[in-house]
C-alpha cells in the first residue's frame, strides 16, 4: 500500500508540473526552482519532487544537470508526440516519410561531411551483412542508416523529429517483412541513395528516397 500511495503522489506531482509548464510558468532553457522550493510550493516531500523530475527528464521535458539544477528543455511533452505517431497508419507513415525524410536527405547531399559518410558506410555494411538474417538486427541497422542520413542534413530539429518517428518506421519495416521475402532492389536503393549523397546530388538523392519509401 505505501508503494501505491507514493506512486500516486509522484503522478500528481508530475501532472502539476506539466500543467505549470503548459501555462508558461517557465521559459525553455530557464532554470527551474530547487527541489526544496518545489516541495514547499506543491506541499509534498523532496523525494516526491525528485521522482517527479526524473519522470519529466525521461520524457524530454526537463534536463537535470548534476550539481547545477534542472532546466526546462521543452514546453510540449515529446512522449505525447510519440504516442500520436504510434497511432498513425502505414499510409500516413509513408506520407510523413515523404515530407520529412526525402527533404532531409536532399539537404544531406548538400551538407554532408566526411564523418557523415563514414557513419553511413558503416551502417550500410551492417544492412548488407544482415540483409537475409534476423529481422530485428537488420531493422536496427536500417534505422541507424536512415537516422544517419537525416543527421547529415545537420539540422537538429529534423534529427530530433526523425528520432521520434523511428518507432513508426520500425513498425512499418516489421510489417513489410512479414508480407514477403526481402528484395535485392531495396538494398540497391540504399546503396544508390548513399552514392547520391556522396556525389552531392540532392535531386537524385530525393528521387531515390521517394522510390525507396514507396517500396512495398
Amino acid at each position: 500500500m505505501p508503494q501505491i500511495i507514493k506512486r500516486s503522489l509522484v503522478e500528481q506531482a508530475v501532472e502539476q508540473l506539466r500543467e505549470r509548464i503548459a501555462r508558461g510558468a517557465w521559459a525553455v532553457g530557464q532554470r527551474l526552482p530547487t527541489e526544496p522550493e518545489l516541495a514547499m510550493e506543491l506541499g509534498i516531500s523532496r523525494n516526491t519532487v525528485r521522482e517527479a523530475m526524473r519522470v519529466l527528464a525521461f520524457s524530454g521535458l526537463v534536463e537535470v544537470r548534476q550539481g547545477d539544477g534542472s532546466y526546462l528543455r521543452a514546453c510540449v511533452d515529446p512522449l505525447l508526440a510519440v504516442q500520436a505517431l504510434s497511432r498513425c497508419s502505414l499510409a500516413q507513415a509513408r506520407e510523413a516519410r515523404h515530407i520529412l525524410e526525402s527533404e532531409a536527405i536532399g539537404l544531406a547531399a548538400v551538407r554532408r561531411t566526411d564523418a557523415d559518410l563514414v557513419a553511413l558506410h558503416e551502417a550500410l555494411a551492417g544492412i548488407s551483412a544482415h540483409f537475409q538474417g534476423e529481422a530485428d538486427t537488420y531493422i536496427a541497422y536500417d534505422l541507424v542508416f536512415h537516422q544517419c542520413l537525416v543527421d547529415a542534413a545537420h539540422n537538429p530539429a529534423l534529427s530530433e523529429l526523425y528520432r521520434y518517428f523511428s518507432a513508426v518506421l520500425a513498425s512499418a519495416l516489421h510489417h513489410s517483412m512479414s508480407e514477403g521475402p526481402r528484395r535485392q532492389p531495396v538494398l540497391d536503393l540504399h546503396r544508390d541513395i548513399l552514392d547520391a549523397v556522396e556525389q552531392r546530388d540532392p535531386e537524385r538523392a530525393k528521387a531515390l528516397s521517394r522510390t525507396l519509401i514507396n517500396e512495398p
